[in-house]
């Protein structure tokens, strides 16, 4: 299986694990990346010069069987701006971490201000828009659909609360995109794209260490 891995932030632990994955897997991938810094630009505008170097890139060769995408990026706005021969290959939305249960620092002004949501919203729309959706454990994923519903609740109308079960549900299809719900172990012995290559429809959970 071909992938094609994308990381926004690499540095610190999304470099370890990109690097992790790529070195203990069985397929074959091509990381590309932004460096690991200005994360909420990175959230906001990585996908426009990702999406023009994935364009350049596939113009004229095979399209990778999968990208497999970390959550320091709106995968929405990424796939929109691929070319349409591209916008096909299905999609992995890897959350290393999540921006709605993601402690915040002491010097953040935004989270001060109550005017961080975007960020957590932007992880929630790149959810919905993968055909796989990956958490590094349990407690992440957990966290994350804890905190989604209950920004959900603070909405006027429209709050789409059933989208959040849908995301939870196991062998949901909703839509042509077939999305599958995962939970990756993040260790380098456990390969959470193992049963991939073949697309399987269905819940995905890493058990004891495979080989890859």
């Amino acid at each position: 299986m071909r992938i094609l891995l994308i990381e926004p932030y690499y540095s610190g632990s999304h470099k370890v694990w990109a690097d992790g994955y790529i070195k203990y897997s069985k397929h074959t991938i091509e990381l590309m990346t932004l460096e690991g810094r200005h994360w909420k630009w990175r959230m906001h505008g990585s996908a426009i010069e990702l999406a023009a170097r994935i364009n350049a890139k596939y113009k004229n060769k095979p399209a990778p069987d999968l990208m497999l995408v970390s959550d320091m990026i709106d995968l929405t706005s990424l796939i929109s701006l691929l070319d349409r021969s591209l916008r096909s290959i299905p999609t992995a939305f890897y959350f290393h971490e999540n921006q709605l249960s993601y402690p915040y620092t002491d010097n953040d002004t935004d989270s001060k201000r109550a005017r961080d949501f975007h960020y957590g919203f932007i992880n929630y729309t790149s959810a919905l828009a993968s055909d796989h959706v990956f958490f590094n454990s349990k407690a992440q994923m957990d966290s994350f659909f804890h905190a989604l519903e209950t920004l959900l609740k603070r909405m006027p109308d429209y709050r789409g609360l059933e989208t959040v079960t849908a995301l939870k549900r196991e062998n949901h299809r909703s839509t042509p995109r077939h999305r599958n719900f995962l939970i990756v172990i993040r260790t380098p012995l456990i390969n959470p794209l193992k049963t991939l290559p073949q697309m399987q429809i269905g819940p995905l959970f890493c058990g004891p260490p495979v080989g890859v």
